[in-house]
C-alpha cells in the first residue's frame, strides 16, 4: 500500500470548490497529500482546507485563464511548500443556460453562441495549458512530478442526444458542442506533454469521468443509467481511487493514458 501513499506530496487541485474537485481534494489529502485548494474564490477555497484530513494545506483563489494569476500562485506556492509534486487540472466550464425556457434552443448546433464556444476553449483548453506550463515547469525542473488532466467521456465518443429528452420526448436541452471538443482537445493535449517531458520524468495522464449525480432531473438520470453496463451515474466519491492512483508511484510506468472511468458508457 505505500506505492499509493502521498506522504510529503505538495498537490495543485484547480477548479477545486466544485463536486468532484472537493473529492479530488479529499482523495489527495486522506493519501497524505499537502493540498493547495485553488479555486476563483479564496475564501471557499480556504473553508475547503479546514474539511481536508490532516493540516498545512492551502486554500488559493486562482483564475486558470490569467498568467499574472498563476505566476502570483506559483510564487505562493513555492515560498509555502518549495515544491511542486502534483497538478489535477480539473477546473472547466460546462454550459449552463440563464434562461432555462431558451436553453433548448440555445443549446442547440445551429443556435449555439460563439461567446461560449470561446469561453469554454479559454478555460478547459487554455487554462489546461497554461497551469501546465507554470506548474508542471517546476516538476520538470525538479525531475519528477504527475500531471492528471480531467477530461471526459464526452472526450471520446459523441454525445448521445436522446438522453436529454423528457418523459414526454420533448428535447429540452441539446448537449452543446465546447464541452465534448475541448475535452477531446485536454485527452490530445496529454499525449503531447507526456511525450515532451517524459524524459524529465514528469507523468501526464488524462482522466475520463462518466456523468455524476449531482440533484438532475429524473428522466435524465435514468435515461442515463439505462446506456450504462452498471445501470447508475457516478457518485461523486467513485473518482477517488482513480485520482490517487494516478497521483501516485501506484503508476509509476503509466503516462500519456487516458484512465476511463465511467461505468462502461463508453464500452457499448
Amino acid at each position: 500500500m505505500d506505492l499509493f501513499s502521498l506522504k510529503n506530496k505538495v498537490a495543485i487541485v484547480t477548479g477545486a470548490c466544485g463536486l468532484l474537485g472537493r473529492m479530488h481534494c479529499e482523495a489527495l489529502a486522506e493519501a497524505g497529500a499537502q493540498v493547495v485548494v485553488a479555486d476563483l474564490d479564496e475564501t471557499t477555497a480556504t473553508a475547503v482546507t479546514r474539511q481536508l484530513e490532516g493540516d498545512n494545506h492551502l486554500g488559493l483563489g486562482l483564475d486558470v485563464s490569467d498568467p499574472t494569476s498563476l505566476e502570483a500562485a506559483r510564487k505562493k506556492i513555492l515560498g509555502k511548500y518549495g515544491r511542486i509534486d502534483i497538478l489535477v487540472n480539473n477546473a472547466a466550464i460546462n454550459d449552463k443556460f440563464e434562461d432555462p425556457l431558451l436553453a433548448g434552443r440555445q443549446s442547440m448546433f445551429e443556435h449555439y453562441p460563439l461567446d461560449l464556444w470561446n469561453k469554454s476553449w479559454q478555460v478547459n483548453v487554455s487554462g489546461v495549458f497554461l497551469c501546465s506550463q507554470f506548474f508542471g515547469t517546476v516538476m520538470a525542473e525538479q525531475g519528477s512530478g504527475s500531471i492528471i488532466n480531467i477530461a471526459s467521456t464526452y472526450g471520446i465518443v459523441a454525445p448521445d442526444q436522446s438522453i436529454y429528452r423528457d418523459e414526454t420526448g420533448s428535447q429540452v436541452f441539446f448537449k452543446s458542442p465546447a464541452y465534448p471538443v475541448t475535452k477531446s482537445a485536454v485527452i490530445g493535449f496529454t499525449r503531447f506533454l507526456a511525450s515532451y517531458w517524459g524524459g524529465r520524468n514528469v507523468r501526464v495522464n488524462a482522466l475520463s469521468p462518466g456523468g455524476v449525480e449531482n440533484d438532475q432531473a429524473v428522466y435524465f438520470k435514468n435515461n442515463y443509467a439505462a446506456k450504462t453496463p452498471l445501470g447508475r451515474m457516478a457518485s461523486a466519491s467513485d473518482y477517488k481511487g482513480a485520482i490517487v492512483f494516478l497521483a501516485s508511484e501506484a503508476s509509476a510506468y503509466m503516462t500519456g493514458a487516458n484512465l476511463v472511468v465511467d461505468g462502461g458508457w463508453t464500452a457499448i
